[in-house]
């Protein structure tokens, strides 16, 4: 599954003697390494040598370092230096501070600082409202993490997790006009985290949870959701579903079925699954079938924590026991938040005709997407370099905007619904087919959307 990207880019520099045919001698034993070449510029040039950088996009580490050998074992041929490009542009990280007045002179600086910011201070002491009109909180939003499940690399702790959520707060930025800013707290205590939050509060119009595991991350939600007046978002839960959402909106359009005649089957049930099961739910599917890691959850199990009893509660009213690969069998959509390479080309093929397939395991689906492609009418994953991506950024930046704007001091699932709805409609009745189902994450409009949806939710 894993192939050359852009996530994993390399920059060579590299001497080689001149002749007619060094540019071709280089490009191709890049290729023949197994990576690809985006660019190839020369930096230097004299009489008898040449030095170039040959930018390639690679899989991982090991790779680029076979690539760099396979250029140095070239007669006459030297890599002086090998630069991950991934590397160079977290380099001192990717977010700054930025005043958004300008400080020229004396009085200016009497207005922003003392003495003139103590009336300011002083009408917010009066009414707290004031805050959000006259402070960052009306526009910033926090990006809380303990690091527990980061991407798919699991538990890395809370530094770890700090470039994406700079990453994170840079999609805010660029997608929404959101000013959002990296909260990574030291601790997986549920009381420490939520009362840090609360803590912190009061510099903030809004929360969004972060790559925290299930099942603590419902409880912390729970638990802050009660005590902010601040909207609070997990969107491990919540943007993943609102996307699904979308997608399987425009996907059911381009296989011609209804949501309510669906046999619908899910694998995952941590917090992304959840949320997806809690947004259909009001949809009215035919059925729904929630599968963990023993099988489908269903009502006669023990030993349940909550929010699995809730889903035990809430689907599979057949009362189905078996595996994912049996629950697949003439199911019309499959929707995987949880692990690879769990279903085969064979499994899908023994789901409904026109079947759609949401493979989102991410970098690796759960079912190979070329295998599932030859059995039903829609595949999409979670990987950018394949077609219909399931991408959060279509729903948070949106989202918080909306929130924002609206003065929100909750999230409801009538929001969620309305962002979901304003995704879907972005694309137009004449672009829809198998191969686009959502819009691009760099689409303009979608932010504007799903914000002004939002807040016509809000009212």
């Amino acid at each position: 599954m894993s192939a050359p990207s852009p996530g994993c880019s390399i920059t060579l520099r590299v001497e080689a003697p001149v002749s007619i045919g060094v540019a071709g001698l280089l490009t191709t034993r890049v290729g023949e390494a197994g990576a690809v070449l985006t660019a190839l510029d020369v930096v230097d040039s004299g009489p008898d040598r040449i030095m170039v950088d040959l930018t390639c996009d690679t899989v991982d580490g090991p790779h680029a370092d076979a690539v760099a050998k396979a250029l140095g074992d070239v007669p006459g041929v030297t890599v002086h230096k090998v630069s991950d490009r991934t590397f160079l542009m977290h380099l001192g990280g990717k977010l700054e501070v930025v005043p958004k007045v300008q400080l020229r002179h004396r009085d200016d600086l009497s207005r922003a600082y003392t003495p003139g910011v103590a009336r300011v201070c002083t009408a917010i002491a009066e009414n707290p409202e004031d805050a959000r009109r006259l402070t960052v909180k009306r526009n910033t939003v926090a990006v809380v993490t303990d690091g527990s499940a980061v991407l798919g690399l699991g538990d890395i702790g809370p530094a770890a997790a700090l470039p994406v959520m700079e990453g994170k707060a840079a999609l805010f930025k660029q997608f929404a006009g959101v000013d959002a800013w990296p909260v990574c707290v030291d601790s997986q205590d549920v009381d420490e985290i939520v009362r840090t939050v609360e803590l912190l509060a009061p510099v903030y119009g809004g929360v969004n949870l972060e790559d925290i595991s299930a099942p603590r991350c419902f409880e912390i939600e729970r638990r802050l959701r009660e005590r902010l007046d601040i909207p609070v978002f997990h969107d491990d839960q919540h943007g993943t579903a609102v996307v699904v959402l979308a997608a399987l909106h425009n996907a059911l359009k381009v296989v011609g079925k209804d949501i309510r005649d669906c046999r619908i089957v899910l694998s995952g049930v941590g917090a992304a699954g959840n949320a997806i099961i809690r947004l259909l739910l009001p949809l009215g599917p035919r059925e729904i079938i929630a599968c963990g890691r023993n099988g489908a959850v269903h009502r006669l199990q023990e030993g349940l924590d909550a929010d699995r009893q809730w889903v035990a509660d809430n689907t599979n009213s057949e009362g189905f026991f078996g595996t994912l690969a049996q629950a697949v069998v003439g199911a019309d959509v499959f929707i995987g938040v949880s692990a690879p390479n769990l279903l085969t080309g064979s499994d899908i093929a023994a789901m409904a005709e026109r079947a759609v397939v949401f493979a989102l395991s991410n970098p690796d689906p759960e079912v190979d997407p070329a295998a599932a492609a030859r059995h039903a009418a829609v595949v999409a994953t979670g990987r950018s370099d394949l077609p219909n991506q399931i991408n959060n950024v279509l729903a948070f930046p949106g989202i918080f905007r909306g929130l924002l704007d609206a003065g929100a001091s909750a999230v409801t699932d009538d929001m969620l619904r309305a962002a979901a709805g304003a995704i879907a409609d972005r694309v137009a009745p004449e672009q829809l087919n198998a191969g686009f189902i959502v819009p691009s994450v760099f689409d303009p409009e979608v932010a504007g959307a799903v914000a002004g949806a939002v807040r016509a939710a809000c009212a």
